[in-house]
C-alpha cells in the first residue's frame, strides 16, 4: 500500500498540534474531579435520570392534585400529562445504568443490589402509566375509574422512592 507523501511544514504543524493537545490536556487534568468523583458517563446517565424525574413529576402533580380534590377536572389537560407521563416512563429503563450507582444522585444501592424487584417496579409504573393513558383517551369525565388508574400511577411512584430513593 502506497502513503500519501507529507510535508515537512504539514508535519511540524500537526505535531504542534498535538503538542498543543497534550499541554491542554494536562491543564484538564489538573482541574478533574477527584479520583472518587462520578466519571463523565455516569454524570451524564445521572443527569438523564433526574430530568427525566423532573419532567414525570412536572406533569403528574397536576394528575395528583385533581385527584386530590385540588383542582378542578379539566380533561384536555389531564390526557396531555398522562401521555406525557406514558411517553416519559419507558425512558427510566435505560436510566440506570450500573455506572450511575454513585455520584450526584439520591438512588439506593438496592436499585443494583435488588435489579429485579426494581425492574418489575419500573414495568408496573410504566404499565400504569400508559393504561392512565389510555383510559383518559377514552374516558374523559374524571370517572372513578379515573380516579383508580391515576391512583395506581401515584401509588406506584411513592413505592418506588420509599424502597429506591434516598431522602
Amino acid at each position: 500500500m502506497r502513503y500519501p507523501s507529507v510535508s515537512a511544514s504539514w508535519l511540524a504543524a500537526a505535531g504542534g498540534a498535538v503538542l498543543l493537545g497534550a499541554i491542554s490536556t494536562l491543564a484538564v487534568a489538573q482541574d478533574a474531579p477527584a479520583p472518587n468523583a462520578a466519571p463523565p458517563a455516569a454524570r451524564q446517565a445521572i443527569e438523564v435520570r433526574k430530568a427525566i424525574f423532573t419532567l414525570i413529576g412536572a406533569n403528574f402533580r397536576p394528575i395528583g392534585e385533581t385527584l386530590q380534590g385540588k383542582t378542578p377536572y379539566d380533561a384536555a389537560d389531564v390526557q396531555k400529562r398522562a401521555e406525557r407521563v406514558a411517553f416519559l416512563a419507558p425512558l427510566l429503563t435505560d436510566a440506570f445504568p450500573d455506572i450511575s450507582s454513585s455520584g450526584d444522585t439520591k438512588a439506593k444501592p438496592e436499585i443494583w443490589s435488588h435489579r429485579a424487584d426494581f425492574d418489575q417496579k419500573l414495568k408496573t409504573f410504566q404499565d400504569h402509566a400508559v393504561a392512565l393513558a389510555q383510559l383518559v383517551g377514552k374516558d374523559n369525565t374524571g370517572s372513578d375509574a379515573f380516579k383508580t388508574a391515576a391512583a395506581a400511577v401515584g401509588k406506584d411512584c411513592k413505592g418506588c422512592h420509599e424502597d429506591f430513593k434516598a431522602k
